[in-house]
Order: C-alpha cells, then sequence, then structure tokens
C-alpha cells in the first residue's frame, strides 16, 4: 500500500509542476499561464522561508522507525508547512479558480485532497504543516485568479533584475528552493504570452509532445553543470528563469505553425477574464 501513497506524493514533485504549468499555458489559457506562474513562484518563496525560518521537525525526525526510507527521501528539509500540500493546491486551486468549471474544481479538489493526505499517511508531516501548507496554497490560487499582476513595460524587467540582484546576497550553502523560486518569480515577472493555443487535438498532441522535449531537454542540460556552478543561488535562478521564459516565449516561436501570434500588431498584454 505505501507504494501507492508514494506515487500519490509523487505528484507533488517539481517535475509534475513544470508539466502542469507548461500544458496550461500552450494549451488552455496563455495569459492565465503567466498569472499562475507568478502566484506559483510566489507561493514557493513563501514557503521556502516558513520553512527553513521556522525550522521545525518532521514526524520521522526523532523516530526514523516512523517513516521508511522511501517516505523519508520525500521529504527533505524541515515540516511546516508541507510543501506538497501547499504548491499542489496553489497549482491545481489556481487552475480551478481560472476556469470556474464544476467538474474539473472537483477532480481538483480531490486531487490536492489526496496528495496532502499522503504527506500524513507516508509519516512525513504533522497534521499542523499540511492543514497550514493549504491554507497558504489557498490563498495564493486566489491570488492567481485575480491576476493581479502588474504587467507595464518598466517593471516587465525591473522586478527581474531586482529578484536575480537579490539571489546574488545568498550563499552556495542556501536551500535550493530558493534559488529555484527566485527565477521562476523572474521568468514568470517577465514572461507575455500573446500567442493562441492550438484548437485541434493532433495540434494539442504536437504542441504537448515536442515543447516537452525541449522543455525537459534544457532542463537535463542545464542539470549536467558542475555542482560547485549549478549549486550557486544567482546560476540556478538563472537556469529556471532561463527555463520559464524557454517555455513560454522559446517553444512557441518554434512551434509557431500551432501556437500562432494573436492577430494584429503589437498585441497589449492584458490579463484574461476569467472563463464563466
Amino acid at each position: 500500500m505505501e507504494s501507492f501513497w508514494l506515487a500519490v506524493t509523487a505528484l507533488g514533485r517539481d517535475e509534475v509542476f513544470i508539466v502542469v504549468l507548461a500544458l496550461y499555458t500552450w494549451l488552455v489559457r496563455p495569459r492565465g499561464g503567466r498569472d499562475l506562474g507568478v502566484a506559483f513562484a510566489l507561493s514557493y518563496l513563501v514557503n521556502t522561508a516558513l520553512k527553513y525560518g521556522l525550522d521545525l521537525p518532521r514526524p520521522f525526525t526523532s523516530d526514523p522507525a516512523l517513516a521508511s526510507e522511501a517516505a523519508r527521501a520525500t521529504g527533505g528539509g524541515p515540516g511546516l508547512p508541507s510543501g506538497h500540500a501547499q504548491m499542489s493546491a496553489t497549482l491545481w486551486g489556481g487552475i480551478a479558480a481560472q476556469l470556474r468549471r464544476p467538474a474539473f474544481t472537483a477532480a481538483a479538489l480531490a486531487l490536492v485532497a489526496v496528495i496532502a493526505a499522503s504527506r500524513l499517511v507516508l509519516h512525513v508531516h504533522y497534521p499542523s504543516d499540511v492543514i497550514v501548507g493549504l491554507l497558504l496554497g489557498t490563498v495564493f490560487a486566489l491570488w492567481a485568479a485575480r491576476g493581479d499582476f502588474p504587467l507595464e513595460d518598466l517593471g516587465r524587467w525591473g522586478v527581474p533584475v531586482v529578484v536575480l540582484l537579490v539571489s546574488l546576497l545568498f550563499t552556495a550553502g542556501t536551500p535550493r528552493e530558493l534559488g529555484v523560486g527566485l527565477g521562476m518569480l523572474a521568468g514568470f515577472w517577465a514572461s507575455r504570452p500573446t500567442f493562441t493555443p492550438p484548437t485541434d487535438w493532433t495540434g494539442r498532441l504536437i504542441v504537448a509532445v515536442l515543447g516537452l522535449t525541449v522543455v525537459f531537454a534544457a532542463y537535463f542540460l542545464l542539470a549536467a553543470l558542475p555542482d560547485a556552478l549549478k549549486d550557486l543561488p544567482l546560476v540556478r535562478a538563472l537556469r529556471y528563469g532561463g527555463l520559464v521564459l524557454l517555455a513560454t516565449h522559446g517553444v512557441p516561436a518554434l512551434l509557431r505553425r500551432w501556437l500562432p501570434q494573436e492577430t494584429g500588431r503589437n498585441v497589449p498584454f492584458t490579463a484574461a477574464a476569467p472563463v464563466r
């Protein structure tokens, strides 16, 4: 039975979040994906700050026998708040809040609930860790639905530059999550996806397969950098910021046959209204 819960908890991994964010942006709502990405990055940073700032233990900290070795491997870092619970709630709750489709919302809530439950069943989090994570994730999910992030041209690159400069303040021993979150924030903030998603299933399949191939090829290529280099917070931030821009601008440029630009020149970038 543990293998089932390990499979469920794996749905809260970074790689799964990358896939879902990319597919949602390419195939469903490009501008909504940008707003969701910004909210997701901010949620990620808040989770990291609280987790390492509070530095609270996990259930197996004092009694390793509570969780198997495989389960403990899914629980890096301190306990509160649960990253799996918070980030799953941010991602799936954010999509549900943007789309406002009852069937999808029910499925999203069920998925978040089962991922959160897996953290308790595997004994890698206390109930309080999961509850706080879910509450925080809900806040950022609702924020993603509002799309209330500045879009002015000056702020487009000003904020990412400041974010990258902040990453220079940290050393190589800094938790990896900090560089990841800063990079995602810089990348999504600078993103301005103005392409149109494919409307036929053939186009969607082509975009999904080729797009993910491009993104993960870059992901694994950058992961092959020497440890002394890639563990620097600035380099990690640049890696993840670059991956975001590759997904939101590079892939649409490569696959413009299936992701054409919106008609008209200089189409203004404004947050899309929620689907009702």
